[in-house]
């Protein structure tokens, strides 16, 4: 079960549900991954729908690693997600609201 107050998000990849988290960890590496100028400028680019699959999987990358996953980007490109890509979407925009939002406003 995903814990919204710890900013955890779930999605099921390839049959298997998992937790996904940014800890600070992941955030830098998703800040580096996308050479964003702020996490902040990502986070607006979702909230104004002008993001790109890139971005998507960069966030969902970020939020298994920050969960203790070890694969990397390219294990998710040919990887099943149920809902597609705008159940992908809808997770990577609500990990990042849940980084950045006390859990009662958070999605």
């Amino acid at each position: 079960m995903a814990n919204p107050h710890r900013g955890e998000v779930a999605l099921v990849i390839d049959g298997e549900r998992r937790v996904m988290r940014l800890t600070l960890g992941a955030l830098a590496e998703l800040e580096a991954t996308l050479g964003a100028d702020s996490l902040v400028a990502l986070a607006e680019r979702f909230e104004a729908g002008r993001v790109s699959g890139r971005d998507v999987l960069a966030v969902l990358v970020a939020g298994l690693r920050g969960a203790g996953w070890e694969g990397a980007a390219a294990d998710l490109r040919t990887a099943e997600i149920a809902g597609g890509p705008v159940a992908a979407a809808r997770a990577a925009a609500e990990l990042l609201a849940r980084a950045f939002l006390p859990p009662e406003e958070a999605p």
